[in-house]
């Protein structure tokens, strides 16, 4: 059995890296309807222990995950378990 790869999203938060579609900056109009249609439907998942979002998470389940880390380092950690 192969191991679960993680991705750390901030403040002792992990989300299993297979399941990420993709990480965004939640700035636009779009993200910010996207969050709240998230919120509406039960599928938001807020791990910023009460900071700024910075970065926006969608998985394949349609889930949105928000972080208090940047997405640019979300990415970057992203690649490096890619890589593993």
């Amino acid at each position: 059995m192969r191991p679960v790869k993680l991705l750390n999203i901030g403040f002792g938060n992990y989300v299993v890296a297979s399941r990420v579609v993709s990480i965004v900056t939640p700035t636009s109009s779009p993200m910010r309807r996207l969050r709240e249609d998230a919120r509406q439907a039960g599928r938001l998942v807020d791990a910023t222990q009460g900071r700024k979002t910075r970065s926006i998470i969608i998985t394949d389940s349609n889930h949105v995950l928000l972080s208090a880390i940047q997405a640019d380092t979300l990415g970057q950690r992203f690649a490096q378990e890619s890589e593993e």
